[in-house]
């Protein structure tokens, strides 16, 4: 699949709107910024629309204020038959400089649906990189814990 953009990086500054009462910018806009560079990503590498399918592990490590540059990279990490896992980071840091820090991380999946909004095949993705295949050995990891979390939940809430 030879075009196809496997990765994208969002940027753009951090405003007053995006504040929470302690005078960081909130959890939901992170949340927003992050589903937003998902998207792109995922419509990107598919050619087709996506939803956000499960959204994971979500790390606040540092705050983000207003005024800094934030930077939201998204890169597939692993393709099923109608799913793209991405790896996803948040960096910001004062638009005067070039030191960015990461303040948060997390996993997405998206899904490529049709226009009937049902699941539809997207093109498989093959690691070349050593990041690369790192990222595809985490997502696979990754979907075994899932599976394992969700039987857990399911025959807890059971009780």
């Amino acid at each position: 699949m030879s075009g196809k953009e496997n990765a994208i990086t969002l940027r753009f500054l951090a405003e007053p709107a995006d504040v929470n009462f302690g005078g960081k910018v909130h959890g939901g806009a992170v949340m927003k910024w992050i589903d937003l560079a998902g998207y792109a990503c995922a419509a990107g590498w598919s050619g087709k629309y996506c939803i956000t399918a499960y959204a994971g592990g979500i790390r606040f490590l540092k705050p983000i204020y207003v005024g800094n540059i934030v930077e939201v990279s998204a890169r597939v990490s692993y393709t099923g038959r109608t799913s793209m896992h991405l790896s996803i980071e948040v960096k910001a840091g004062d638009p005067k400089g070039a030191e960015r820090h990461l303040t948060t991380n997390c996993i997405l999946i998206m899904v490529a649906v049709d226009d009937a909004g049902s699941p539809t095949p997207v093109p498989e993705w093959v690691p070349k990189t050593k990041l690369e295949i790192r990222d595809r050995e985490s997502a696979l990891k990754l979907m075994e814990l899932r599976k394992q979390l969700t039987e857990h939940m399911a025959s807890h809430s059971a009780l």
